[in-house]
């Protein structure tokens, strides 16, 4: 299992999950906008619009590659002279604000030393919470980890309540996940070719997943009050993203294409200073929900 063969596996996975949306969606295509990067490699980035469900999506492939710089040394604490990176990364913002954000990657990480590693994970960021569909997601990633490693659950849904949290409003950004980095035979029980077939499981089994949450929140009448809502949450999305997650600020410092890097953000959001939501209202609910961690399954 070399890189060229794992990078070829994500670029197949990336057509098989938009057709996959497309289907979903009922309406909207896919735009496929192929790059190259300068210092090595490249990537395709699909998006997709104004569909039936999705207001905004992005499903991106890349396998880029070249020196170690002095910023990704200092900022990613790597080590080695060279690197190679290959990945799939998802994204998607649905029109109706019961239907819930998500998120998936799955990625590959080499370096010219021999160190290699796997991460990626998969989150939900409900503009409403339901724990009864909450419970489904994390019941259909826990089948998914029990399949390949019987500590995969318990060990990488705590790391993504962990990861997806957001320090400076002392919340979460949605019900979590799985997360999981610097996967590799050295601190695990499973070869690299076991961990690879982990990583293609989760892609392969995103639209299936996703079709689950938005096939019970996408014909719910929708109101003004859920939009303003919905564009509330959306910012704190947007948050995260732009001061904490790793993979922005990884694409930032090995120069990558900004358009790719950013496509996660919505196509609208909104700030209200001190908002305050309703005491028992269902916005007041969510935000419970978002206030520590729980046990979904």
């Amino acid at each position: 299992m070399n890189k060229e063969q794992i990078a070829a596996q994500y670029k197949s996975l990336q057509e098989q999950i938009c057709k996959g949306l497309e289907e979903l969606d009922g309406k909207a295509v896919f735009r496929s906008d192929v790059w190259e990067r300068e210092e090595g490699g490249g990537g395709r980035t699909n998006t997709i619009a104004n569909g039936n469900l999705l207001e905004k999506g992005g499903v991106a492939f890349s396998a880029v590659h070249g020196p170690v710089s002095e910023a990704m040394k200092k900022q990613l604490g790597l080590e080695g002279n060279a690197f190679f990176a290959t990945g799939v990364s998802i994204v998607l913002h649905p029109f109706n604000p019961h239907v819930p954000i998500i998120h998936m990657n799955v990625r590959y990480f080499e370096l010219d030393n021999g160190t290699y590693w796997f991460g990626g994970g998969i989150d939900l960021t409900p503009h409403y919470v339901v724990p009864a569909q909450a419970t489904l997601f994390h019941q259909r990633l826990k089948a998914i980890c029990d399949k390949h490693d019987a500590t995969f659950y318990a060990k990488q849904k705590p790391w993504a309540d962990t990861y997806f949290h957001i320090p400076h409003r002392n919340e979460s950004r949605g019900i979590g996940g799985i997360f999981f980095d610097h996967l590799s035979e050295n601190n695990t029980d499973l070869s690299k070719e076991q961990l690879f077939a982990y990583c293609s499981e989760l892609a392969s089994s995103f639209v299936s997943i996703y079709a689950e949450q938005a096939n019970l929140g996408r014909e719910l009448p929708v109101l003004e009050e859920h939009l303003v809502w919905r564009n509330l949450r959306r910012g704190r999305y947007v948050e995260f993203n732009l001061v904490h997650d790793r993979g922005t600020k990884f694409g930032l410092f090995s120069g990558g294409r900004t358009e790719s890097i950013l496509m996660s953000l919505p196509p609208l959001a909104n700030w209200e200073y001190d908002y305050q939501a309703k005491e028992g209202s269902e916005e007041m609910k969510t935000l419970e929900y978002l206030g520590k961690d729980w046990d979904w399954v």
